[in-house]
């Protein structure tokens, strides 16, 4: 007997259902004064946008704790691929990342990555970006225009994103 694909079989794209029930895209009130706007597009290999794919951010508090109820959203990618988040410049000792899964159709499990920010001396020491290369390590910091960060994310292909093991 045949058996159809399962949702443990792939990944979306059913997302839609929990993104209207619970949207998660403001970490913080965009009108507090040290929100920043952290977002951009999921491309494929050829470059095209992925319209239904979900990114999720996992992150420290402007502090660099981990307090309840904060540090973690999800957004749906629109029409274009473009995802953004409302949130805050992680605090703490080390390089300030953010941590974001990216689920979509086709694959079998999210794919993760980190975003830093640029202009940070503690990223020079950072762990992760020391064991890079130049081109990896760029494709893993966001670009920076007053309180807005793009970073925009490559499923495959020349400019893929750098992922990491879950």
């Amino acid at each position: 007997m045949a058996a159809g694909a399962t949702p443990s079989q792939t990944v979306g794209p059913f997302f839609a259902l929990g993104l209207c029930v619970r949207p998660r895209d403001e970490l913080v009130d965009p009108g507090r004064a040290d929100a920043i706007r952290l977002g951009g597009r999921v491309l494929d290999g050829a470059g095209d946008p992925v319209p239904d794919a979900m990114v999720e951010i996992w992150q420290a508090d402007e502090d660099g704790g981990h307090r309840n109820g904060f540090g973690w959203g999800r957004c749906g990618t629109d029409a274009d691929g473009r995802y953004e988040f409302v949130t805050v410049r992680p605090g703490g000792d080390g390089a300030p990342y953010a941590t974001l899964l990216v689920f979509a159709r086709g694959l079998l499990k999210p794919l993760m990555t980190r975003v830093y920010f640029p202009g940070e001396p503690a990223n020079e020491a950072d762990p992760l970006l020391s064991a890079l290369t130049g081109a990896e390590r760029a494709g893993l910091t966001a670009d920076s225009a007053g309180g807005c960060y793009g970073f925009d994310i490559h499923l495959q292909g020349e400019q893929q994103t750098t992922f990491l093991a879950l």
